[in-house]
């Protein structure tokens, strides 16, 4: 029997290799750092228009600052009640979360894990569910406007509060029906063996294993709330009950506009919505990708 030795991989051709790898691994490095900087350019602009005057602003709003001035950002702390605005985004925000996660929890359970007699009843309750991530808010402006008159909501948080839940029931029911899809049956089953009951078998066995899920829901609908104007304005006229976009619109009057004062609070709530997002992508990043996966 003939004996075949077979020759090592010159030292050449390993080095070569591990060039080559080095510099692709830094294109990918600076490519990643080039889209970074880019995406961060808006930011960074609005940081330098911050420290403007309004004049600076509308003749030269690419140039750097004359003088570094903090008197928009003391306009704005002075203008606006900050404390009492975060207390009403907050309240708004908490209930919203807690009502779009039991709703759209318990509808997309049902839709991904309950019998239908009717496989067409099933599919077009889907379908219904995801069909409102087509229409834009906008939309809606008008009739939520005649039925919270109606309803006497005027000038309360009920007034946010089921507009937000409804305009993001699709967009959690596509997220939460994704990731139950692929939930393991045999789990729930051995659940009910040991006699867990409908209820406890959502609250105590499948809520806590989906909490990627949850969560990505909590900061998608968190900063949602945070930042939506178009229901607060035509909802909200009470100063009492001002939203954080509220408040920033009061730099705007009828025949001006304070550009200076508007970027300096955009600044001051971008900030904590960034450190939010920063400590919370991990979390993002697991849900919509387990969700993407599992559907």
């Amino acid at each position: 029997m003939a004996h075949v030795e077979v020759q090592p991989q010159s030292n050449v051709t390993l080095k070569h290799l591990k060039s080559k790898k080095r510099r692709s691994h830094l294109g990918g490095y600076i490519l990643i750092y080039l889209i970074t900087f880019v995406v961060m350019i808006p930011f960074l602009w609005m940081l330098l228009l911050s420290f403007k005057t309004n004049s600076e602003i509308l003749n030269s709003p690419f140039s750097l600052p004359e003088t570094l001035s903090f008197q928009n950002y003391q306009k704005a702390i002075e203008t606006l009640d900050i404390l009492l605005m975060y207390k009403n985004t907050f309240i708004i925000a908490g209930i919203t979360i807690v009502g779009q996660i039991i709703i759209t929890f318990m509808s997309s359970f049902a839709l991904s894990r309950m019998v239908f007699k009717s496989k067409k009843l099933k599919s077009g309750l889907n379908f219904y569910f995801l069909l409102g991530l087509a229409i834009p808010p906008f939309i809606l402006l008008f009739p939520v406007y005649r039925l919270t008159i109606e309803l006497g909501l005027m000038n309360t948080h009920a007034s946010l509060v089921l507009p937000y839940i409804a305009t993001s029931i699709s967009f959690n029911s596509l997220l939460f029906i994704g990731f139950l899809k692929g939930f393991p049956k045999e789990i729930e089953e051995a659940a009910i063996i040991d006699g867990c009951n409908l209820f406890s078998l959502c609250r105590k066995v499948v809520l806590p294993m989906i909490m990627p899920v949850v969560a990505t829901i909590f900061i998608f609908n968190i900063l949602y709330v945070w930042n939506e104007f178009p229901f607060a304005v035509t909802l909200i006229s009470d100063e009492s009950l001002s939203t954080i976009p509220l408040g920033i619109s009061e730099f705007k009057g009828r025949w001006s506009i304070d550009y200076g004062g508007i970027i300096a609070a955009s600044i001051l709530i971008m900030i904590p919505q960034l450190v939010f997002f920063g400590f919370f992508q991990k979390y993002i990043i697991e849900g919509m990708t387990a969700g993407a996966v599992k559907g």
